[in-house]
């Protein structure tokens, strides 16, 4: 039996939730756009979404969550079972002894639901804020990610490098639970190795991109192989991947939904990371042809339950199994329309990967396929009772 085989049989459902940088569009109240965002935990939360993943950003607008910290702390308070990641904490960012120590009074003020994700820093503009060269991101991202994989294990670190200083750091309390740990992976390796490395979990935040999904496989195969080059053992369902949908009851209610925002999401994310193909021809501007091609191309999912079925059946098919399938949380609809495409999410797309349908739909089937048989049962009784009760009423009056 295959190692991949023996992790699916531990658990063979998938599980689903959010990937919240969050992107809401300038022109709405951000007081409002952060309320909202704690809303929309707690609808999730209701609706039996397994995880949260909630990011870090510092300029350009849209993205208006600074420290993920800050609002896991806040909707753990809002929220019952839905676990909540920082995701990512820009590492490059903090020091690595500061960070490791919130993220460990995160995790025993939230009686282990946290979950730490890591990465180099999406924003640029972030990092010349801080006066970070671009291209030393990454390199401090696997410094700051060492020391800090050390510091939960207990261990005491002394570590200087041209950024941080660790002096005989050793965290206070040790963490609550074995919380989950990711890096966020796009399409180069770097991400799946360097997660394969310490054996943790991995989010592909592009999944759905037709570049990215041609390398699903393959990065996926990189970080089991460097996870077993270190002495680990990864679980598939540790594996997250993240993509766009927007669900309504038929396409052309899908379609308009999306008239709110896609558009300006996607011209957004066009200005901030490479999307789409660069030899390609620029998508189209009117908003049917644009999401026509987005559906076509796999790059998202604006449509029906069963569309969104068949893409997470096909990202299935293309990886061989992962654990979860992560919803880019961006104002592709509105407010309104937003909750209600998580809703019909929940009602028919999540129970046909979690099997909860198949046990109440053959119970159904056994009682409507015996025709008559419940009811003629049923009437039997009710006939018998009143003749026995006649029966008693005459013995009375005699």
């Amino acid at each position: 039996m295959s190692l991949e085989s023996v992790c699916y049989e531990e658990d063979m459902s998938l599980r689903f939730g959010i990937f919240m940088p969050p992107m809401h569009k300038t022109g709405v109240n951000p007081t409002l756009a952060l309320h909202r965002d704690l809303q929309l935990l707690e609808h999730l939360d209701r609706l039996g979404y397994h995880e949260a993943w909630i990011g870090e950003h510092h300029s350009a607008g849209s993205e208006l969550i600074a420290s993920p910290e800050v609002m896991i702390a806040a909707a753990a308070e809002r929220t019952k079972h839905i676990k909540l990641g920082t995701g990512v904490n820009s590492l490059p960012y903090h020091h690595p002894f500061m960070l490791a120590d919130r993220i460990v009074m995160l995790d025993h003020l939230t009686r282990g639901r946290m979950m730490f994700g890591a990465g180099p820093g999406q924003l640029t503009s972030d990092a010349h804020m801080l006066g970070i060269d671009p291209m030393t991101q990454r390199p401090r991202m696997e410094q700051s990610l060492d020391v800090m994989m050390r510091l939960f294990r207990g261990e005491t670190v002394t570590e200087k490098t041209d950024w941080f200083t660790c002096q005989d750091a050793v965290l206070q309390v040790k963490p609550y639970s074995d919380f989950d740990i990711a890096v966020a992976s796009s399409i180069s390796p770097s991400g799946s190795k360097l997660a394969g490395k310490y054996g943790v979990g991995l989010i592909s935040i592009a999944a759905t991109e037709p570049a990215a999904f041609q390398m699903l496989d393959y990065n996926l195969k990189v970080w089991e192989d460097e996870a077993a080059l270190h002495g680990h053992v990864v679980d598939r369902s540790k594996a997250r991947l993240m993509g766009p949908m927007h669900i309504a009851d038929t396409v052309e209610q899908a379609k308009e939904n999306c008239k709110y925002g896609l558009q300006w999401v996607w011209d957004y994310l066009s200005h901030i990371i490479p999307v789409g193909d660069p030899n390609g021809p620029p998508p189209p501007k009117d908003i049917d042809e644009f999401v026509d091609q987005a559906n076509e191309t796999g790059r998202m999912v604006i449509g029906t339950p069963d569309m969104a079925i068949a893409q997470i059946e096909r990202l299935q098919e293309k990886t061989g199994g992962f654990g979860c399938y992560l919803f880019l949380g961006a104002d592709i609809a509105d407010w309104h329309q937003t909750l209600r495409s998580y809703e019909l999410f929940a009602e028919r797309v999540m129970p046909h990967f979690t099997g909860q349908l198949a046990g109440p739909q053959a119970s159904y089937d056994r009682v409507v396929g015996a025709g008559s048989k419940w009811v003629d049962a049923t009437l039997g009784a009710q006939l018998t009772a009143i003749a026995d009760y006649e029966a008693q009423k005459a013995a009375r009056g005699a």
